[in-house]
């Protein structure tokens, strides 16, 4: 089974979480950040892993702290359950449609951290989370996951449709990534390392 689990405590956050790369979307998120915790549900479903997050943090100050750190731990367990990354498809992408909006990522788990997101949502806030938020949760989860995260919003009015465009997107190309491809039987890089 690739799985793992992490936990990172610092005076601004506290979160634990666990991943299962093989699993069926089931988990509980629980981040004190009724938008984040939807964000992250639909990444456990439509990416097929198993994914339970707690975090705690200060809310009272921002919510950045805690959408950054929870995308750090993600990233550290999806690099800690890849582990040499043997087998994998490697690559993904994925084209994702949301009522008006039309969201896609291309998505390489080939080891080398690097972020790019084009976005230019009209609406900076759903309800009281700051959109510009997202782009910091992927930022994180790059670096830790050692990942190449392509994210574009192809068009779209509606924040909420927007945001959720990009975390499906990003979900159905990590389902494909992470896919074991039974016609690579090793590391899929030239270089023969990932």
């Amino acid at each position: 089974m690739r799985t793992a689990e992490a936990e990172r405590k610092t005076r601004e956050t506290q979160i634990a979480l666990t991943l299962n790369l093989d699993g069926s979307g089931e988990g509980k998120i629980d981040t004190g950040i009724g938008f984040f915790n939807h964000m992250l549900e639909l990444l456990k479903k439509h990416a097929l892993i198993d994914l339970s997050v707690t975090a705690r943090g200060d809310l009272d100050v921002d919510y950045h702290h805690t959408v950054e750190d929870v995308g750090l731990v993600f990233g550290q367990t999806l690099d800690k359950a890849l582990g040499d990354r043997r087998g994998i498809t490697r690559y993904g992408f994925a084209s994702v449609p949301m009522d008006e909006a039309l969201c896609e990522t291309s998505l390489d788990l080939g080891g080398r951290p690097f972020l790019v997101m084009q976005c230019a949502m009209k609406h900076m806030m759903v309800r009281d989370f700051e959109v510009k938020l997202v782009e910091e949760f992927f930022r994180a989860v790059s670096v830790e996951g050692r990942a190449n995260i392509h994210l574009r919003q192809i068009y779209g009015d509606e924040a909420h449709h927007v945001c959720e465009g990009l975390f499906k997107s990003f979900a159905r190309a990590l389902r494909m990534a992470k896919a074991i491809d039974p016609a690579e039987p090793g590391i899929p890089s030239s270089k023969g390392v990932l």
